[in-house]
């Protein structure tokens, strides 16, 4: 029980560290090609290698996805980039394809290998197959429910690892199975360019009738028949792991910072309760708020308890708060914090400071202050330096938040 692991998204060098210090036992990245999201910030090969540094040393984990479906262009110099990846010290690769599968067993023959949830393992027959081959872990599809993992799990053996989704998007095709995009955009969404056509909005318009537009709708709700809720099982987080998932996945690799932060504090503080206290655990409802504070669509359990949900109204995020500050450094003696700005905020303006190791509080900023030390009444631009005053000791990658007004 103590070796589940909580898993974070990374799409840049920055989440990766705000992952792990917020949290996370491992990291999930891109590299410059082969993953399945060709628009996330992704790591260079030399960032590979800082990122895998910089885990090690805090003995986390790195994997890389290695997840697209390649065509046959898509395969040259595979092989020494696998072997690269090796080289590096990268904890695993994660796969979906048979031929990247071979590609890997002669190049990097040692690599520990993760099946992606792309390859739709739905079944232990599936589960045993690919582990007799030499895959150490399944990310098994999200199409699962709970009894069904439990089956997986029954029938397969102990030293194969089960990996699930516990938070965030969902795809509203199999396992992200979708060729929408490649028909409507010419991106290929399975290899990396999804223009993600199922948040649409729809209409239908009769061959005769150029122009008059027909609203599709579902019990009179609204038209976005293809848009997914979010996953959500911070509430069920019992059930999965008595399921036997060893690693609980978040998705995101092209969220904020702060979805990363928000969502990893929680699961970690709910994963952490549950280890502790075993049968006295209980679900502590400031979680679930937390949660909420970060970009996201309504929520739901996924097909774990067979109702993944749509949402017909809108595609939108709902978006109440926003990271107007990163702490970069704290100043003991003169309590002050030097803050990286992510949004405009104003001298004056009470926010919500948030990090992993205490509970939100709110400062109101009476000294607002830029790189030279000269006070201002606004920090306006992107990621400008400046400086706040706070009695409490902040620590770099606390952020400072601040709820949208209604």
């Amino acid at each position: 029980m103590n070796k589940i692991e909580l898993l974070a998204p990374a799409g840049n060098m920055e989440k990766l560290k705000v992952a792990f210090n917020y949290g996370a036992d491992a990291v999930y990245i891109g590299g410059p090609s082969y993953g399945l999201r060709a628009f996330a910030g992704n790591f260079s090969n030399d960032e590979l290698k800082e990122a895998v540094l910089y885990a090690h040393k805090l003995n986390k984990k790195i994997y890389v996805t290695v997840n697209i479906f390649p065509h046959n262009e898509d395969l040259k110099g595979m092989d020494e980039y696998l072997k690269y990846l090796y080289d590096l010290g990268t904890d695993a690769i994660i796969i979906s394809d048979p031929g990247v599968f071979s590609i890997a067993k002669e190049a990097a023959p040692k690599m520990e290998i993760h099946l992606s949830t792309q390859a739709n393992n739905v079944n232990y027959r599936s589960a045993i197959f690919w582990h007799g081959l030499g895959v150490k872990r399944i990310v098994l599809a999200r199409e699962l429910s709970l009894e069904e993992i439990k089956e997986v799990r029954d029938k397969t053996p102990s030293t194969l690892d089960l990996e699930a989704f516990v938070h965030g998007a969902m795809c509203i095709s199999y396992s992200g199975r979708c060729l929408l995009s490649n028909y409507m955009t010419g991106r290929d969404s399975n290899r990396g360019e999804c223009a993600h056509p199922c948040r649409y909005k729809y209409y239908l318009m009769e061959e005769k009738r150029p122009g008059n537009y027909m609203p599709v709708e579902e019990d009179e709700r609204g038209t976005y028949i293809m848009n997914s809720k979010d996953l959500c099982m911070i509430e069920y987080l019992p059930d999965i792991i008595n399921a036997g998932i060893t690693s609980l996945k978040i998705e995101g690799r092209m969220k904020s910072s702060f979805y990363v932060a928000t969502v990893v504090k929680a699961y970690r503080k709910a994963l952490d309760e549950f280890l502790n206290k075993g049968s006295d655990y209980k679900f502590n409802p400031e979680w679930l708020k937390d949660l909420t504070k970060a970009s996201h669509r309504e929520f739901s359990s996924g097909f774990y308890h067979n109702d993944p949900g749509q949402i017909y109204e809108n595609s939108s995020y709902i978006r109440d708060y926003d990271i107007v500050g990163l702490v970069l450094d704290y100043d003991k003696n003169s309590k002050t914090a030097y803050i990286e700005q992510r949004n405009r905020v104003y001298k004056g303006e009470r926010v919500e400071v948030f990090g992993p190791n205490f509970d939100t509080f709110e400062l109101e900023l009476d000294c607002l202050r830029n790189a030279d030390g000269e006070s201002i009444d606004v920090a306006p631009h992107p990621q400008m330096k400046y400086s706040i005053k706070c009695d409490r000791e902040l620590k770099p990658f606390d952020m400072l938040i601040k709820q949208k007004p209604e």
